[in-house]
C-alpha cells in the first residue's frame, strides 16, 4: 500500500509533503523552545499566547524554504551540501525571528535566546526528520520488489557514488563493500561495511550476491582483468566499472586494455611524414569512393575531404555503413558536398547514372569481399563483386570520361591461394586491359598489405582475444605478413592516383614481412600481461596454434615479377607486370560469367586454374570450389 502510495504521488506532491512537515517541525521547536528555557515551568496558557507570533512566522518560513527550495530536494539524493542548506535556512528563521521580536517591542513574548534555540531545535528536527523519512521510504522500496544485491569491489569515490545511485533502483540494490585498504575494512561507508577481499566468497553465499562490480577505474587494467578472473568461479558476474568523469569527458566507457602502438608492429619506421599529401592533384575536383563504408574506404574519404574537392560522392551497399560515414564526413566537410550513393558496384544503371549525374572527375574503387575465409565459401558472389564489380566501374568510368581511375587492391593477389586474392588479381587483369584501350582516363592499381586496425585485421581480433584472458590463436608460428598503417595505406592510394600514366601497378616498399606470432606477444606484453608457454608455464595468457585455414599462404609477397620502375616517390614503386590480350579477358570473363550465373563450380574451377598465376596445381583453394 504504501509503495503504491510512493510510487504514484507527482513531485510536487512530494514537494509539497516536504514542506509540512518542516513547517510541523519549525512549531514544534518553536514550542520546545520556550520549554527548555523555562525548564518546564511555562504553563499551557503562556504558550497558547504567544502562538499569535507563528501566525506570521510560518507564512514567512514557508516563503523562506521556497527559496531555498528546500522541499525540492530529493530524499535519496540528500548529503552534506543539503544539510548545511537546512541549517543556513534555520538561521533565516531566526532572523526573521528577530525582525519580528524588534518590531513588536519590548511586550513581545518571544525573546533573543528563544530564537538561538529554537533555530538549533529546528535544525536537528528537519536533518534527523529527512534522514528518517529517507530510511523508511527505501525500506518501502526495498520491501515491496525482491532486487538483486550487488557486492562493490572498492569504497572510494566511485563506489560510494555507485552506491547511491543503486539507493532507489528497482533492479539492483548494494549489499556492502570490499576494499584491499586495511584502513577502510570493518568501517562503514554509505551505510554499509567495508569488508577484506578474504571474505568474497562468505558474502556470495550468505549474502546472496549476484553481481561484483570493480569500482576501481584509477587501477591497471591488467590487475582488474586478473582480479575479474579470480572472481569468475563464483557464479556471479562480474563488471568493471569506469570513473564518472571517464563516462562524462568521454562519453563512452574507458579503454578496457591497454592501447599498442600501432606504428610498434610495423617492423619498420612509420611512413606517414615521408608519403607527402597529394591535395593539389584533388582540389576542386568530383571524386567518387566506392566502398566508402569500408575501413579502408572511410580513411579515404576523410583524407579526400582534406584535399578540398569541389564534391565527393560515397557509395556503399551497407546502409548504415554508409549513413555513419558520410554523418561523419558532413561534419568536416566544411561546405564540401557530400553526396551518399546507396548500392552495389555490379548495378551498371547506378554506376553509369552516379558517374553521369555528378560528372566525376576521378574514381577510387575500394569496394571489396576482403574477407579471406568467407569468400572462401562464397566464391560465386566474391568473383561477382570483385571481378565484375570493378569491371563495370571500369568501363563506366570510361564512357562518362573520367579523368582517373584507381583500383585498392592487396598483395593477397600475388600468386593467390586464395579464392579472394583470385578475385583480386583478375580484377587487376581486368584494369590492366581496360587501360591499354582507354583513350582519355588513366587506370592503375595499388596493391599494399594488411592494414593494422581495419575490420578483419588480426589486431582487433587479439585485442578480443586479450580481453577475454586468452588464448590468442595464431595460424602457425612461422606465418608472416606484411602491415601499414590506414593511413600510409590511403596515402599510397592518394599518390599513386597522382603518379599514374594508365595501367600501372604501384607498390609500397614496406620493408620486411612481420611474424604474427611476435605481433601477438607484442601485444600481450603491452597490455600488461605475460605470454604463458613451455618456459614460462605461470604466464597469464597462452598463445594457440590452429593451423593455416584453406586457401592462407603462409607468407604473402607483393610482386608477380622481379621487374621494378621508379616513380617520383622513392617508397613507392612501379611494378611491371605481364598482362591479358583483349580477347584473353573476353573469353575469361565469358567463362566467369556463366560460372556464376549457372553457379558450376567446375566451370570457375577451371576459370580460375586458366587464367590466375596460381592455378597451375590443385591447391586446397581450388578443392574449396567446388564444395561452394
Amino acid at each position: 500500500m504504501f509503495y503504491k502510495l510512493i510510487t504514484s504521488m507527482t513531485r510536487a506532491q512530494k514537494g509539497h509533503v516536504l514542506m509540512a512537515l518542516d513547517l510541523f517541525w519549525l512549531i514544534a521547536a518553536f514550542a520546545l523552545a520556550q520549554i527548555v528555557l523555562t525548564n518546564g515551568g511555562v504553563s499551557i496558557s503562556e504558550l497558547w499566547s504567544s502562538m499569535w507570533y507563528l501566525l506570521f512566522f510560518v507564512p514567512l518560513a514557508a516563503t523562506v524554504i521556497h527559496m531555498f527550495g528546500l522541499h525540492r530536494i530529493k530524499l535519496n539524493a540528500y548529503g552534506m551540501d543539503d544539510i548545511a542548506s537546512t541549517i543556513t535556512m534555520a538561521g533565516m528563521f531566526g532572523l526573521v525571528g528577530l525582525f519580528m521580536t524588534l518590531v513588536s517591542g519590548p511586550k513581545s513574548s518571544v525573546d533573543a535566546p528563544t530564537l538561538v534555540v529554537f533555530c538549533l531545535l529546528f535544525s536537528v528536527m528537519s536533518v534527523y526528520g529527512r534522514i528518517l523519512l529517507r530510511k523508511v521510504v527505501l525500506r518501502i522500496y526495498s520491501s515491496e520488489k525482491k532486487r538483486k544485491r550487488v557486492l562493490i569491489y572498492g569504497a572510494g569515490q566511485t563506489g560510494q557514488q555507485l552506491a547511491a545511485a543503486l539507493q532507489t533502483d528497482d533492479e539492483f540494490e548494494a549489499a556492502c563493500f570490499v576494499d584491499d585498504n586495511p584502513a577502510l575494512q570493518k568501517l562503514s561507508v554509505a551505510g554499509m561495511r567495508v569488508h577484506p577481499p578474504e571474505s568474497i566468497p562468505m558474502l556470495v553465499k550468505r549474502v546472496g550476491i549476484e553481481r561484483i562490480i570493480l569500482a576501481m577505474p584509477s587501477v591497471e587494467q591488467s590487475v582488474r582483468i586478473h582480479l575479474a578472473k579470480r572472481l569468475s568461479t563464483l557464479n556471479c558476474e562480474v563488471l568493471a566499472l569506469p570513473s564518472f568523469a571517464d563516462m562524462v569527458l568521454r562519453g563512452e566507457e574507458a579503454p578496457r586494455i591497454a592501447p599498442v602502438e600501432l606504428s610498434s608492429l610495423l617492423g619498420r619506421d612509420a611512413l606517414e611524414s615521408d608519403l607527402p599529401a597529394a591535395s593539389s592533384a584533388y582540389q576542386n575536383r568530383r571524386i567518387l569512393v566506392t566502398g566508402g563504408g569500408g575501413s579502408i574506404g572511410s580513411e579515404l574519404c576523410r583524407q579526400i575531404i582534406g584535399c578540398n574537392p569541389s564534391e565527393l560522392v560515397v557509395m556503399d551497399h551497407s546502409e548504415f555503413a554508409l549513413y555513419k560515414v558520410v554523418k561523419e564526413l558532413e561534419g568536416i566537410s566544411a561546405g564540401i558536398k557530400v553526396v551518399p550513393v546507396l548500392g552495389s558496384v555490379t548495378q551498371p544503371e547506378l554506376v553509369r547514372d552516379t558517374l553521369i549525374t555528378h560528372q566525376i572527375d576521378v574514381v577510387f574503387h575500394a569496394a571489396a569481399y576482403k574477407h579471406v575465409n568467407l569468400v572462401e565459401t562464397n566464391c560465386f558472389e566474391g568473383f561477382r563483386n570483385n571481378v565484375l564489380g570493378t569491371r563495370v566501374v571500369a568501363e563506366e568510368a570510361i564512357r562518362a570520361g573520367a579523368s582517373r581511375f584507381i583500383l585498392v587492391s592487396t598483395d593477397k593477389a600475388v600468386r593467390p591461394t586464395s579464392m579472394m586474392g583470385s578475385t583480386k588479381r583478375m580484377a587487376e587483369l581486368v584494369v590492366q586491359d581496360l587501360a591499354t584501350r582507354s583513350q582519355t582516363t588513366k587506370l592503375s592499381m595499388v596493391r599494399f598489405g594488411n592494414v593494422l586496425g581495419s575490420s578483419g585485421s588480426v589486431i582487433p581480433l587479439f585485442e578480443e582475444q586479450i580481453r577475454n584472458s586468452g588464448p590468442v590463436t595464431v595460424t602457425d608460428p612461422e606465418v608472416t605478413r606484411y602491415f601499414m598503417t590506414r593511413s600510409e595505406a590511403v596515402r599510397l592510394v592518394l599518390l599513386a592516383g597522382s603518379f599514374s600514366r594508365g595501367g600501372d601497378v604501384f607498390v609500397l616498399d614496406m620493408g620486411k614481412p612481420v611474424s604474427i606470432l611476435s605481433v601477438a606477444r607484442q601485444m600481450i606484453q603491452a597490455s600488461g600481461f605475460s605470454v604463458r608457454d613451455e618456459t614460462n608455464p605461470n604466464g597469464d595468457i597462452p598463445i594457440l596454434f590452429t593451423g593455416l585455414q584453406p586457401g592462407e599462404k603462409m607468407h604473402e609477397e607483393l610482386l608477380i615479377g622481379s621487374d621494378m620502375l621508379t616513380t617520383p616517390h622513392p617508397k613507392i614503386l612501379r611494378a611491371q607486370e605481364k598482362y591479358w590480350s583483349e580477347l584473353e579477358i573476353a573469353n575469361a570473363l565469358q567463362d566467369l560469367r556463366k560460372s556464376i550465373d549457372s553457379r558450376d563450380s567446375e566451370l570457375l574451377r577451371a576459370t580460375v586454374l586458366r587464367w590466375v598465376e596460381s592455378a597451375d596445381s590443385e591447391s586446397e583453394i581450388l578443392t574449396v570450389v567446388g564444395e561452394s
